[in-house]
């Protein structure tokens, strides 16, 4: 049995649900999951669509859609191959509870994917990813170095068929060369509840405001600073006793249920990005 993923957004019109439904069924397939979403303000319709086959080509699949779907309602669509394990690489630098977290959960298969690899601007955490055996790459970064550094990435990235990247807690700035060769597939950690304390200390920002609640934002990367696509949240309520290590010890707990979330998410293909906003399928 095979199972596929199918992701499709186009301009709200009559029809879609049905021709797409009549599609599979006219194709030896059965729907098992369906969703779907109209943003009214943009007139944008949105699908997401899981379905078995018990005889199938993907490349026939493809053409067929295409020709027969996609170019009469004019759609962006992808589909994805569910047995195919998508390959991540985890982006480091000295905090180590996010990268725990997420090795913890894929050492134990809660993660459905592979991670070739784990590359840092440091050696810190190096005996993290040894301990799990996962191949681990210093790769130092400077301002000097920094097109060089991201040079020698995208080549271990290239090498090793990478699907998308995480920085978890990456304390480095990602050029244009990378999110451009993986648009919104660089997911990142960001300690604060965005649009909120944007920035490297976002703590002691909502410290000095006084906040009630502290929060983290996963988001997909964009040359805006901590201003891309957001996948998830979660937020704390928080009190005036709270001291900076008090928040940074609460928040370091969101930061890790928040990026495992937004990376199922990712894997799942229930993310769906239009205009810098996201639709998050169930």
């Amino acid at each position: 049995m095979k199972k596929i993923t199918l992701q499709i957004h186009c301009k709200d019109q009559s029809g879609i649900i049905a021709t797409v439904t009549n599609f599979i069924a006219n194709n030896n397939g059965n729907i098992v999951y369906i969703d779907q979403h109209v943003d009214r303000e943009q007139d944008i319709f949105f699908m997401r669509l899981e379905s078995e086959f018990t005889s199938f080509s993907m490349e026939a699949f493809k053409l067929n859609f295409k020709t027969e779907l996609a170019e009469r309602f004019n759609m962006k669509w992808r589909i994805y191959n569910d047995e195919e394990k998508p390959k991540m690489a985890l982006f480091v630098s000295k905090y180590d509870h996010c990268l725990y977290d997420l090795l913890g959960r894929y050492n134990s298969g809660e993660l459905n994917l592979q991670i070739p690899f784990i590359i840092s601007n440091h050696n810190t955490l190096k005996p993290i990813a040894d301990s799990f055996n996962i191949p681990f790459y210093h790769i130092p970064v400077t301002k000097d170095t920094k097109a060089e550094a991201e040079a020698q990435q995208l080549k271990l990235c290239d090498a090793h068929g990478i699907d998308f990247i995480v920085l978890a807690r990456y304390m480095q700035i990602v050029s244009s060369k990378i999110i451009n060769k993986f648009p919104n597939k660089v997911i990142n950690i960001h300690h604060s509840f965005l649009p909120a304390f944007v920035g490297a200390k976002p703590y002691h920002s909502a410290y000095k405001r006084g906040v009630k609640i502290i929060g983290a934002t996963s988001h997909y990367v964009t040359e805006e600073l901590d201003a891309g696509p957001i996948i998830e949240q979660d937020v704390e309520r928080i009190s005036h006793t709270y001291t900076i290590e008090d928040l940074i010890a609460k928040g370091r707990d969101l930061e890790r249920v928040v990026l495992a979330n937004a990376i199922k998410l990712h894997i799942k293909r229930k993310v769906m990005v239009f205009n810098n906003k996201t639709v998050i399928f169930s």
